[in-house]
């Protein structure tokens, strides 16, 4: 399918008109701008210190964003902690021995309350900042995040086993899961694009790699082989990146797919090679890192944006693992 440019301009004013509906009077890039003018750089300086430390936290810190918004909107739900009477997401199939950034988003918890002297930055905001600070501590672009969430005092560990999109996922199952959300084909290969980061394990990756072999490059399907055993059980939590550039954000991703060299079954779907389905995005932001660049914004607002609590719902928690 052909994407042109004016096409995709045009859709990109629709998506932008769209989003100023969904979050008008809700949430506002200004929103701790006089009650706490440090947060935002708090954020940053602690996110980009995590990086530092180690590269793939950054890719981390992102997908909780995802994992977070996908479950009943952005509420910062999915960093609660189990306890005798409550059960969160943590422990829910897609983030299970997988999901990380837990102990920097407590860092900056910790930091706010002393910058801001108070309570007064939520978790579910600092969530969505963090990820934008990741995306751009790896070379990728800024975006003004809308602030003003509050923290959910809930969680659903049916919800995150059922909204999260999974690994196994066909195309259509993929464009069914983001339309429930709100999110068009073109959210869908946008948000896909920060696969660009980071790392997945085997267990995400085995069926792909021995059951896909006509659609997987064969001399990545070789490299794998030696990290990902065909075996259930040996060598689950094994990590093979998700492109040649795991600690950069660029286009990388999409010349991967377009190469056959997508690592999970979900990011191959999106480019097939014969002209259907979203092919046409791929190659577009394949040859225009500008284009995906200001289109990855635009859709990540669209995903801060679901469902959020503000107002008096929900609350502020003193500490993110747990209720007040």
């Amino acid at each position: 399918m052909a994407i042109s440019l004016s096409f995709l301009s045009t859709y990109l004013l629709l998506l932008v008109a769209s989003f100023g509906v969904l979050a008008k009077g809700l949430l506002d890039p200004h929103f701790y701008d006089k009650v706490c003018p440090q947060a935002l750089p708090v954020i940053k300086s602690i996110v980009e210190d995590a990086i530092k430390q180690e590269g793939r936290m950054g890719a981390s810190l992102l997908r909780l964003h995802f994992h977070d918004c996908f479950v009943n909107g952005c509420d910062g739900s999915v960093l609660l902690d189990d306890t005798d009477t409550f059960i969160g997401e943590k422990n829910a199939a897609p983030n299970v021995n997988s999901l990380r950034g837990f102990e920097v988003i407590d860092r900056i918890k910790s930091a706010l309350y002393y910058v801001c002297r108070g309570n007064i930055v939520s978790c579910a905001d600092i969530v969505a900042v963090a990820a934008r600070d990741s995306v751009v501590a790896l070379g990728g672009p800024s975006y003004k995040v809308e602030l003003g969430r509050r923290d959910a005092r809930t969680a659903s560990q049916a919800a995150a086993n059922n909204s999260i999109p999974a690994p196994t996922l066909d195309f259509s199952g993929l464009v069914s899961n983001f339309a429930s959300h709100g999110l068009t084909i073109q959210d869908l290969v946008l948000l896909s694009g920060a696969h660009t980061l980071g790392f997945a394990r085997c267990t995400t990756f085995r069926a792909r790699l021995y059951n896909e072999t006509w659609s997987l490059d064969g001399s990545l399907a070789s490299s794998l082989k030696y990290i990902c055993p065909s075996e259930s059980g040996d060598g689950d939590d094994n990590l093979a990146q998700l492109d040649s550039t795991p600690v950069k954000f660029d286009t990388v991703y999409y010349d991967w797919l377009m190469q056959r060299k997508g690592l999970l079954h979900s990011d191959q779907q999106l480019y097939k090679g014969d002209g259907s389905g979203s092919d046409g995005l791929v190659k577009f932001y394949s040859q225009n890192s500008k284009a995906f660049w200001e289109d990855f914004g635009v859709a990540m607002l669209r995903m801060g944006a679901l469902s959020p609590l503000t107002g008096t719902d929900g609350e502020i928690r003193m500490d993110c693992r747990k209720v007040n």
